[in-house]
């Protein structure tokens, strides 16, 4: 079974719990985050899914994206880092995206909290979660998405461009 997460209306209120597999089965729409991390280089975490991952399997993403399942998304957000990337650090909340998109016969309809960090230590990732990670800068992470979208998450490829509206100084 899969665990239950925030089901939410347009104005990000909760309605209920819903299990995540049936809320990316109906696209209902329910409440996310995604965490960006850049270096004191100003590069960008990125790493590609585990091949076994229910959907987006083998695609590169941002750090670290999932589900809270209570009212401390940043409490949520800090703990889901540490557990796919194996590292912590302080998390700044710069906004909050709406999107809708289909993954493979599944349906990512959410209201994404979206948090950036600065770290420069050791990274050990989760290997359920997690296949490869790299550190990449603005201008191949635009020049690769352009060339090679396939390769991204879909909720990346919304997601990234978005960055710059929310907090031009990350980027």
């Amino acid at each position: 079974m899969s665990k239950k997460i925030l089901e939410v209306n347009e104005k990000d209120e909760v309605v209920g719990e819903i299990e995540k597999m049936e809320a990316h089965k109906k696209g209902v729409l329910h409440r996310a985050f995604s965490i960006f991390i850049f270096n004191e280089d100003g590069k960008m975490l990125i790493h590609k899914r585990a091949d076994e991952k229910y959907h987006g399997g083998g695609l590169w993403t941002n750090a670290c994206c999932s589900h809270p399942t209570s009212d401390d998304l940043k409490g949520d957000a800090e703990k889901r880092l540490l557990e796919e990337m194996g590292f912590t650090c302080e998390l700044n909340k710069i906004g909050v995206i709406q999107y809708k998109a289909e993954v493979g016969d599944l349906v990512e309809n959410e209201i994404d909290h979206i948090f950036t960090g600065r770290y420069d230590g050791s990274i050990n990732p989760d290997p359920k979660e997690v296949s490869e990670y790299l550190w990449i800068s603005k201008a191949e992470i635009e020049n690769d998405l352009q060339k090679n979208p396939d390769k991204y998450t879909p909720w990346f490829r919304i997601i990234y461009p978005r960055l710059k509206d929310l907090q031009e100084d990350e980027l």
